[in-house]
């Protein structure tokens, strides 16, 4: 349980043709802890890679129940603008262990 953003995320880049080290940012729904971890060891993500939940996650934040795809989108949105990367991701875990990925690309992006 909590692992599907896992295969949801493998799913999304392949569709976009990138790769994890393609993504500048990723606002990954913590819901809890181990979550996470299964994320970072999934990708091979150092556990303090400063491209997940750069601003704070769920953990740190809260975790509204029906607000949290909104929320997490604009973090994106707002941190691709703020910096000049082009490619983020999403993640949400869903009911039934099941996973949501979204990438989305700045298209004003300069670096």
């Amino acid at each position: 349980m909590g692992e599907g953003p896992i295969p949801a995320t493998e799913k999304a880049l392949k569709k976009a043709g990138l790769t994890i080290e393609d993504i500048d940012v990723i606002e990954l729904n913590e819901a809890f802890a181990a979550q996470s971890l299964a994320f970072f060891k999934a990708f091979d993500l150092p556990y303090d890679s400063e491209k997940v939940n750069p601003n704070g996650g769920a953990i740190a934040l809260g975790h509204p129940i029906g607000a949290t795809g909104a929320i997490l989108m604009t973090k994106l949105m707002h941190e691709l603008e703020r910096t000049g990367k082009r490619y983020g991701l999403v993640t949400r875990c869903i009911a039934g262990g099941l996973g949501i990925a979204t990438i989305v690309e700045n298209i004003a992006a300069t670096e």
